[in-house]
């Protein structure tokens, strides 16, 4: 039991971690694990040491309050920045292939235009050398049937 260790040294009684030291009487009691922090009729915090002798009870909460809480933003400010990048990356993406295909696009409707003017030029050709069937054109080959 944690009353043995009373009125004997701080080191001693913290050696079994269910027992608080309390500076004010020299006493070694029993951590009030119901609740989680002693209460001041216990102890007061400040007079409080748990874990280790040379830090006090108030000290060591505060300590563990900044300790969370910068792991905690630490988190936070990585996963809004990691979302960020992501839709960042993602936008760029978007507008990359949206560019993509208007190029491909204009590479295809430039292709057509290109086709249009060959067979224009082609039947121009054929026109010319009577191979085309024209109705305009008064001098058609006559075919035998």
């Amino acid at each position: 039991a944690c009353s043995e260790f009373s009125q004997k040294s701080c080191e001693e009684c913290l050696k079994n971690v269910s027992c608080l030291w309390c500076y004010t009487n020299n006493t070694c009691i029993d951590y009030p694990v119901r609740s989680i922090l002693p209460s001041s009729s216990i102890c007061t915090l400040s007079n409080a040491r748990w874990g280790v002798c040379w830090m006090n009870f108030e000290a060591l909460i505060i300590a563990i309050a900044v300790v969370a809480g910068l792991i905690l933003v630490s988190v936070t400010v990585c996963c809004c920045y990691c979302c960020y990048c992501r839709r960042r990356s993602r936008s760029r993406l978007d507008e990359e292939e949206e560019r993509l295909a208007r190029k491909r696009e204009e590479r295809r409707l430039e292709s057509l235009q290109r086709k249009h003017e060959r067979k224009l030029k082609h039947d121009e050709i054929r026109k010319k050398y009577g191979l085309l069937q024209d109705s305009d054109n008064p001098y058609s080959r006559f075919e035998n049937e």
